[in-house]
């Protein structure tokens, strides 16, 4: 099924804002009436050129992990994953045998559909050197006899209220005072489900778990070396040896199965039929705490299909992800003012790609500067209609907010990259060597300063050893980008248990 904003287009969007003269004098001089390089007719790049940019990118973006930054990766997803068994210890209010689903990446990069306006800006290389999002479910309901009711009724599409009214007494009780109350003319009271009422326990509670956490500090123990409430996610720096990792925590609704709203998206031809299984992509979907524009915060959440995103993800080409990790690159800083764009747009415009171009097209392996372009005449298309449909709910349009300033100024802005995208990528590149050499200096201080490191610490019956190590390393290595479901015991949590896609370790 085509996107309805992007089906049909007749020309490119990227013929709006300067003139096509813009590019003069750039033209390669080939001579004669041979065939010379392939060129994009906008830009007169050279099509090699851009593809030998965009290489240049992923590998500067591409983080590498040798043993020890595995290791101290290893360290701190641990630490993470002990201090929520100790927050379920707190009041009992997570689910005793929980399961997480953590992303590479964090929320600012469009791993979830959340778009908070709070968000602090945190920048790589600067303020953390790795980025992960954690999905913590607050609430898991995975039984299929267990009552749950999704109301709509007040909330803009692909958002909804979530009503304890059919739970047992005793969840209610245990989150009545995380909901809002409504009471009936007919005398009965409906709790509901509050993502920043939650979001207010869970930030209170993993400060305070942090805070006995660091009375008693321990050899090797990661340095907690910020801990923001950011809207409703709370962002976590650990600092482990000389790596920063960066932790977005979001609290959660769990389901099993697949939401009615979505329910027409499942009738239609799709780029993963014959792939991956059906049930693998409705395996579950979310609610996350994020409320549409004119929605109540306190009451609000909205439809997030991530688990979904992350079996998609094995569909798509690595010469498409190269090129939309460029284009994310490029938007998330010239588009970020006034805030209009944000990264997950431009996933859902791959996703709609991937439904309308044929597989042996996408399947190329030197094609991503054609998949960069035509990213960014997409995401310009939709711009200027104000239209950018939800891969997974068509009928709601992301962009319905926008006003039509907002949208021309941010149209205007794509043409300019699509007036000269190698210039642009060049100065993408200059970012991540920037980022990389900030990184490297921050470690090199560390260890002319000892900082403490999980290697550093003597024996110890639960001190990881090379083999971990290695085996750590490999999976990173080996799984670029996919997400981790971890299973964990909260009365043993020295015993996680991780898996990748469908694989367990």
């Amino acid at each position: 099924m085509a996107a309805p904003a992007l089906s049909g287009r007749a020309g490119s969007a990227g013929s709006l804002g300067n003139s096509p003269t813009m590019a003069g004098g750039r033209l390669p001089h080939g001579g004669g009436g041979g065939v010379g390089p392939e060129l994009d007719f906008r830009s007169a790049a050279r099509m090699e050129d851009l593809n030998r940019l965009i290489q240049e990118f992923s590998k500067h973006d591409q983080r590498e992990y040798d043993d020890q930054r595995a290791l101290e990766i290893h360290t701190a997803k641990d630490f993470i994953f002990s201090m929520l068994g100790m927050v379920q210890k707190l009041d009992q209010k997570l689910p005793v045998a929980n399961e997480y689903l953590l992303l590479s990446g964090g929320v600012r990069e469009g791993v979830v559909d959340m778009d908070l306006d709070e968000l602090s800006v945190y920048a790589r290389g600067t303020d953390y050197d790795m980025d992960f999002t954690l999905l913590v479910p607050a609430l898991k309901l995975h039984d299929r006899n267990q009552p749950v009711t999704l109301d709509m009724r007040h909330s803009a599409l692909g958002h909804s209220w979530l009503s304890l009214r059919l739970f047992d007494e005793g969840t209610i009780n245990k989150w009545k005072d995380c909901c809002t109350i409504v009471d009936h003319i007919n005398g009965t009271t409906n709790y509901f489900f509050s993502p920043t009422l939650v979001a207010d326990w869970f930030y209170q509670s993993i400060s305070l778990v942090l805070l006995e956490v660091q009375k008693k500090p321990q050899r090797g123990m990661p340095r907690v070396e910020k801990v923001e409430r950011n809207g409703t996610i709370i962002s976590v720096i650990l600092g482990v040896g000389s790596s920063r990792m960066l932790y977005d925590i979001v609290p959660v609704v769990s389901f099993k199965g697949w939401p009615a709203v979505a329910q027409s998206w499942l009738m239609e031809n799709h780029f993963w039929d014959g792939k991956i299984t059906e049930e693998e992509v409705i395996s579950g979907f979310y609610l996350v705490p994020a409320c549409s524009y004119k929605g109540r915060k306190e009451n609000e959440w909205r439809l997030s299909f991530a688990r979904s995103e992350v079996q998609l993800k094995k569909c798509i080409s690595s010469s498409l992800m190269q090129a939309y990790q460029a284009c994310k690159a490029i938007i998330i800083k010239l588009l970020s003012r006034p805030k209009a764009i944000s990264p997950y747009h431009l996933r859902s415009i791959m996703l709609w790609a991937c439904d309308r171009l044929p597989a042996n097209y996408l399947a190329q392996d030197d094609f991503s500067a054609h998949f960069l372009l035509g990213l960014i005449d997409d995401l310009q298309h939709c711009l200027v209609n104000k239209m950018c449909p939800n891969y997974f709910i068509p009928q709601c349009n992301m962009l319905e907010h926008l006003s039509d300033e907002t949208a021309m100024l941010h149209a205007r802005k794509l043409s300019s990259v699509r007036s000269d995208p190698a210039e642009h990528l060049r100065t993408t590149i200059e970012h991540a060597k920037a980022a990389n050499r900030l990184t490297v200096e921050l470690q090199w201080r560390g260890s002319a300063n000892n900082l403490p490191s999980p290697q550093s610490d003597a024996g110890g019956e639960n001190q990881p050893d090379d083999r971990l190590a290695k085996k750590l390393q490999q999976l990173v290595t080996e799984n670029p980008g996919k997400s981790i479901s971890v299973f964990i015991n909260p009365d043993d949590v020295t015993r996680p248990h991780f898996r990748i896609d469908d694989k367990f370790f």
